[in-house]
């Protein structure tokens, strides 16, 4: 039979003051959705969701980083996980949940925060805008706003706030085009016009040619094996014309889950 080691004779030799610990542990989000472009029809720009520091935290004594512009955020309680903790603040910043929400990294370089080792679980998070209009600033914050991603970027942001949305970025584009992430931001029933616009708006300059050339696209895109046409009781496609003066075709997406390999 094999032998053990019991946890009670291990710890005898164990000794924590070998090993440095946290001076704390937190989960930050970055909280991305889309808003339309009021100047130009169809058009559309990725926007994230940021918070201003309070000058003074609630003590009455100063903030760190006080009055600059972070990530919706905070400490992981001791009975909590790091998702548990981001799906909390969530709440307390939006009102929401179960919503979209991935880890994408840990930030664990010493340096990184002002007031020790602090190690951060991120998260982003794909919310359409509507679902935004309950946002609030929470007790350690005098302002909550939606920005434009690049714009934001080029604010007084705290910590290494600026580091951690670039990364998300990048994830949140790869995404948008080897999975169904559109479906977070989008209607259940949608054109194929407003998918396009959906992904353009998300990807970027990743954006393929078959999403780029509009013609392709409409060839393409009713092939896809994640989307399927609605339809109406009697059985014929359910159509709209929300966005057109044309009747166009209402789409969804179905069960199927893609797979992306390099061995394809």
């Amino acid at each position: 039979m094999d032998k053990f080691i019991s946890h009670s004779e291990a710890l005898k030799e164990y000794d924590s003051r070998q090993y440095r610990t946290p001076d704390g542990y937190t989960s930050d989000i970055v909280i991305f959705t889309i808003k339309p472009d009021e100047k130009a029809e169809f058009s559309c720009s990725l926007h994230l969701l940021l918070i201003k520091r309070a000058l003074q935290n609630s003590e009455g004594k100063p903030n760190i980083e006080g009055g600059k512009w972070a990530l919706p955020g905070g400490f992981v309680s001791p009975d909590e996980t790091a998702l548990e903790a981001a799906m909390r603040e969530l709440k307390e910043e939006t009102g929401l949940s179960g919503i979209y929400l991935k880890h994408y990294a840990v930030y664990d370089k010493e340096g990184r925060d002002p007031r020790g080792w602090m190690i951060s679980n991120a998260y982003y998070a794909a919310v359409p805008e509507h679902l935004l209009e309950g946002r609030k600033a929470g007790d350690d914050a005098i302002d909550v706003r939606l920005f434009p991603v690049q714009e934001a970027l080029q604010l007084p942001l705290a910590f290494d706030h600026q580091f951690i949305i670039k990364e998300a970025l990048e994830k949140i584009q790869l995404e948008m085009l080897q999975t169904t992430l559109a479906k977070e931001f989008l209607p259940e029933e949608f054109t194929l016009s407003e998918l396009r616009h959906m992904i353009l708006c998300v990807s970027g300059d990743l954006v393929e040619e078959v999403v780029k050339s509009e013609p392709f696209f409409w060839r393409k895109a009713p092939k896809f094996p994640f989307l399927e046409k609605v339809l109406n009781e009697d059985g014929r496609p359910k159509t709209t014309q929300r966005n057109s003066k044309f009747k166009t075709t209402l789409y969804r997406f179905n069960e199927y889950n893609p797979v992306k390999s390099i061995y394809k």
